[in-house]
């Protein structure tokens, strides 16, 4: 990150800091993606004259991360409990981590049709998820209405909770008969470790191998296929070719997890199909 000196910060406009206090100092400057990420990561180092300034800063920031395509994955959830005076476990995996993110598929069909009922099914969900990721030695990093994210310091392990995932979705009775699927991404890589969370493009990468797939099915990046130390008994992983993944730099190659007592059948990955992939 290129720094920034005090003639090229002068120049600035108050607009390109996510603070400015009541005697126009001007913190945590978002002018660009580097300084950005370096927000995120000094947010809660910054004393604050009270709790609607910190709350205004927070929301330019959130702003400023989606104007350059960053992925703040706990930033949102650490504030909220540092705000209840709880700071969340600090003992996240660093160095080569894999991702889990699940997204229940049709969520707002269900809304409409469960209407009250909805928050249930919702916790439900959520419990089933938190329960794999705890049992199989997962950190839990968010959580945001139906979306759920999770690190893991071993590939296998998060393999292990997303299958156990699936198989608890599947023999859970749901309100009504009412059918609930979320689709599953893996992603293996070195993020950056800072006080919220994590950022980087493995957060990214991560987001859209999960956006990729379909209600029932888990997809795993080439990275986390070279990461599994191990797989177990009657999994197979199956490459679908090589597709273009939105913000991303480079086409990633996405592979199915298949096992013969979950459905194997699913439709293309919403995504571009790489021409050759």
């Amino acid at each position: 990150m290129a720094k920034l000196d005090a003639r090229k910060r002068a120049e600035l406009p108050n607009s390109a800091f996510a603070y400015v206090d009541s005697n126009g100092r001007r913190m945590l400057p978002i002018n660009d993606e580097p300084h950005v990420r370096n927000a995120l990561s000094r947010f809660n180092q910054v004393k604050f004259e009270d709790d609607a300034a910190k709350e205004r800063a927070f929301r330019k920031l959130l702003t400023a991360a989606t104007k350059y395509g960053i992925a703040p994955i706990g930033f949102v959830a650490r504030q909220l409990k540092a705000a209840a005076g709880d700071e969340g476990p600090a003992d996240l995996p660093s160095g080569l981590v894999t991702f889990l993110l699940t997204d229940m598929e049709g969520s707002t069909d269900l809304v409409h049709r469960l209407g009250d009922g909805y928050s249930g099914v919702l916790g439900g969900v959520q419990t089933i998820i938190r329960e794999a990721v705890e049992r199989n030695h997962g950190y839990e990093v968010d959580a945001r209405a139906d979306d759920f994210f999770a690190a893991f310091a071993h590939a296998s392990a998060a393999l292990a909770a997303a299958l156990e995932i699936q198989r608890s979705l599947r023999d859970q009775l749901w309100p009504h008969g009412e059918p609930v699927r979320v689709r599953i991404g893996l992603h293996s890589g070195s993020p950056a470790r800072t006080e919220t969370g994590y950022v980087g493009l493995p957060v990214n990468t991560a987001a859209r191998v999960c956006n990729a797939g379909h209600g029932g099915q888990i997809l795993i990046s080439g990275a986390t296929r070279e990461a599994l130390s191990e797989l177990f008994p009657g999994v197979e992983l199956v490459s679908l070719g090589r597709f273009e993944l939105h913000g991303l730099p480079h086409p990633e190659e996405l592979i199915q997890v298949a096992v013969s007592d979950l459905s194997s059948e699913f439709p293309p990955p919403r995504a571009v199909t790489v021409s050759g992939g």
